[in-house]
């Protein structure tokens, strides 16, 4: 059962809309879903991870019951903005020994976070990561998209939203064959107010975390997926290069969301590789 947590007015559990499930004395695993969904995108791999595990959900700026009034335009420019909000949930819940489990471009709020609270944060996992959307014709990288293309997806976005989502959703989904998949998440794109995804859209698809990468000192574990619009083999493969202790997996899944569409192949992947508390390479 997902029960809130304990919170005051104001509090970042609160603004955040925190709750806490599974092994109230397990490792901590904060989960952290990515542009266009919230914390109930995580709801398919939850029987796997709470038995042993202390989850920890909340709902980033913008997205499901976040509180609307605490929305920030400047602060949410930028990624960094995101997490701050993370190392606020940290320190109020005092959690250490986290591992933060980050969906597409919250795997690079994840390496802020890491890098922001060493003290608290054990490992990441980065789930169908990117450094960059964007190519980089000067240093030969390969984002999957040209300035061209963002410039034109974020010009979508802002003179029809309803049809972007209808459009973008699917596309990052992927898995054609499941059309309920794809309905799903446009559905969630379109909880997400207008304003709140256009300021995300734009941290996430301008910004450019290649450089930190090589200061990540936690260990990271990378989830890849086939097909996948958003972080093509060759975005995923550049984060695995920068990243001083990285581990690479490939999963058994296809699209821009395995937790989704293939949730236990993704839930046995962490597990798998969560490295026993107090340990570190």
């Amino acid at each position: 059962m997902r029960t809130p947590t304990a919170t005051t007015p104001g509090s970042a559990a609160q603004r955040h809309d925190v709750h806490v499930l599974g092994h109230p004395q397990g490792p901590v695993l904060l989960l952290l879903h990515g542009f266009g969904t919230d914390q109930s995108s995580w709801n398919r791999v939850l029987p796997a991870l709470t038995p042993h595990h202390r989850v920890v959900l909340l709902d980033q700026a913008g997205a499901g019951g976040f509180d609307a009034t605490a929305y920030d335009r400047t602060r949410y420019s930028t990624l960094d903005g995101y997490a701050a909000d993370l190392v606020e949930v940290c320190e109020e819940l005092d959690l250490h020994d986290v591992t933060l489990v980050g969906h597409s471009v919250s795997a690079m709020i994840a390496a802020r976070v890491a890098l922001a609270a060493p003290d608290r944060i054990r490992q990441v996992v980065m789930l169908v990561p990117s450094a960059r959307y964007t190519d980089d014709p000067a240093s030969g990288y390969d984002g999957g998209f040209s300035t061209e293309d963002i410039d034109e997806l974020l010009d979508t976005l802002d003179s029809n939203y309803l049809s972007w989502t209808a459009t973008v959703a699917p596309m990052v989904m992927g898995n054609p064959s499941r059309p309920e998949l794809g309905e799903e998440l446009t559905a969630s794109f379109r909880q997400l107010h207008p304003d709140a995804a256009r300021d995300f859209a734009r941290a996430t698809f301008r910004t450019d975390s290649r450089a930190l990468l090589a200061e990540v000192s936690t260990p990271v574990l990378v989830l890849q997926s086939r097909d996948d619009v958003l972080a093509p083999d060759t975005a995923v493969r550049d984060v695995v290069a920068r990243l001083p202790h990285a581990t690479l997996v490939s999963l058994d899944a296809s699209g821009h969301c395995p937790h989704l569409s293939h949730p236990d192949a993704t839930a046995a992947a962490v597990l798998a590789h969560l490295a026993p508390p107090g340990h570190r390479s």
